[in-house]
């Protein structure tokens, strides 16, 4: 039987190569003459499989004229133009098949697409929907999917969810509908659920790496390093040659502090997908934590030859020249960082301090205020600041400031901490131990970084009773 199957594909390529030369030749003006139906069909399918559009719908009318009964010749005609765009034609081709009383799976499915490039989201579904009633329960993955990515495109995501469900319902084994919940839960922001999807699938699939990759993915997002750096390394005991599980290793350990294991997984990433000007970058920022400025250096400058636009690689380095006692030309640098990424907060943080270190308290002044405009979560910029502020003007002046800032971003953990220091340093004792009994009760962890803010406190007896109940 093998040899006999064999013998067929052999006969079938045959077919098709002397089929090929008489279409070059038809091309040319001469006649093709006659090609039973399954030729014809091979034909089509080899031009739209090979993204050979022009070719394919000659075909389909050349096979048309010959089999005006058989409806398929249309319907490869219909694919053809909907693949190079012309898809109202298309869609006048499919209307016209299903007007005739034809309802085939593949009909339904490629009317179904044309409504999707068409972004008619509601025809969509609708032939979605149709089609996947009629298709073979081989087919209904696929399906589902294409109609979980309608809803999703919509970024209507509860409705690809609930498309998804049924697809697992279905198919427990979906892999494909699998990662789509998981994406599905992220873009919702419900990363528990997600990890949760990823985890069920992992128990039945214990050796997909994508599964764990995604599930390091997620812990991250939750920022629970830890177990990221569980769940990339069986990715890498499952394969060893998946470059981007020891980037996002490389990151997880960045996050964690640990910089030598970060510069190792680093590197290896780059060895197996090349240099990344990315991954070069947090090299360098891993040796900067480190204090090995001179190689911190060497890696954003190696950033910055692949990606010259880079702005952490130009903030990298001017990091690295303000520790190393030249803040002038670190600001430079820096300052090139925020002309090439003006919206990130981060830089005109860093930039505040350099100003500050140099004592130029006004562009200080005005790079806090710019950093904290456009992120006003940023803790250690507001206590930075404030601390500048009490040094420049008075703490009553920075109490005012830490109430109105608190009036326009309600909501920080870190202000009433600030604010304890504030009315102590003021001599409002009793206001602000009764503050932070009330900071202990809510978050201890948050109110103990009253001793970071000022470590003084530390020798003060009434705020280390409190700390210890």
């Amino acid at each position: 039987m093998f040899d006999d199957d064999e013998n067929d594909d052999d006969l079938f390529d045959g077919n098709l190569q002397e089929d090929l030369e008489r279409f070059e030749s038809l091309k040319k003006g001469e006649p093709l003459g006659f090609l039973d139906s399954d030729r014809w069909e091979a034909l089509i399918d080899h031009f739209l499989m090979n993204g050979a559009y022009k070719n394919a719908i000659k075909c389909a009318e050349e096979a048309h004229n010959q089999f005006s009964y058989n409806p398929l010749f249309k319907l490869r005609h219909a694919q053809g133009l909907s693949a190079l765009g012309n898809l109202k034609d298309a869609l006048n081709i499919l209307n016209e098949l299903e007007k005739s009383g034809l309802s085939s799976f593949e009909l339904v499915l490629t009317k179904a697409s044309v409504f999707s490039m068409l972004k008619d989201k509601k025809n969509a579904v609708k032939y979605f929907e149709n089609a996947l009633e009629l298709a073979a329960d081989e087919d209904k993955d696929e399906v589902y999917l294409d109609l979980a990515m309608e809803y999703s495109n919509a970024d209507d995501y509860k409705s690809a969810l609930e498309v998804l469900n049924r697809a697992i319902k279905d198919n427990p084994n979906n892999e494909a509908a699998i990662y789509e919940i998981a994406f599905c839960y992220d873009q919702l922001g419900d990363h528990e659920k997600s990890i949760k999807c990823y985890s069920d699938f992992i128990d039945e699939n214990p050796y997909s790496f994508t599964a764990w990759y995604n599930l390091g993915n997620a812990y991250s997002k939750l920022e629970d390093y830890e177990k990221a750096i569980w769940a990339y390394d069986y990715c890498i005991i499952v394969n060893d040659d998946f470059g981007p599980a020891y980037f996002n290793l490389g990151n997880a350990y960045l996050s964690s502090d640990k910089y030598r294991k970060a510069i190792e997984n680093f590197h290896k990433c780059i060895e197996i997908d090349g240099d990344d000007p990315i991954a070069l970058c947090y090299i360098g920022e891993c040796h900067e934590q480190l204090k090995e400025l001179d190689l911190a250096k060497h890696f954003y400058k190696k950033s910055l030859e692949l990606a010259p636009l880079l702005p952490d690689a130009w903030l990298g380095l001017g990091i690295v020249e303000d520790l190393s006692g030249r803040t002038k030309e670190g600001i430079i640098l820096i300052l090139k960082a925020a002309e090439l990424d003006p919206e990130n907060a981060g830089i005109y943080h860093v930039l505040a301090g350099a100003y500050e270190k140099l004592e130029l308290f006004e562009e200080a002044t005005e790079y806090y205020e710019l950093s904290l405009a456009l992120d006003p979560t940023d803790e250690e910029c507001l206590i930075n600041f404030t601390n500048l502020l009490s040094i420049l003007g008075s703490w009553q002046e920075t109490l005012e400031y830490v109430e109105e800032f608190d009036r326009l971003n309600s909501g920080s953990d870190i202000l009433p901490v600030i604010k304890v220091n504030i009315l102590w340093q003021l001599g409002r004792k009793e206001e602000s131990l009764e503050l932070f009994k009330q900071c202990l009760a809510e978050d201890k962890e948050k109110a103990l970084e009253i001793f970071e803010i000022n470590p003084l406190l530390k020798s003060v007896t009434e705020f280390v009773l409190l700390s210890d109940k």
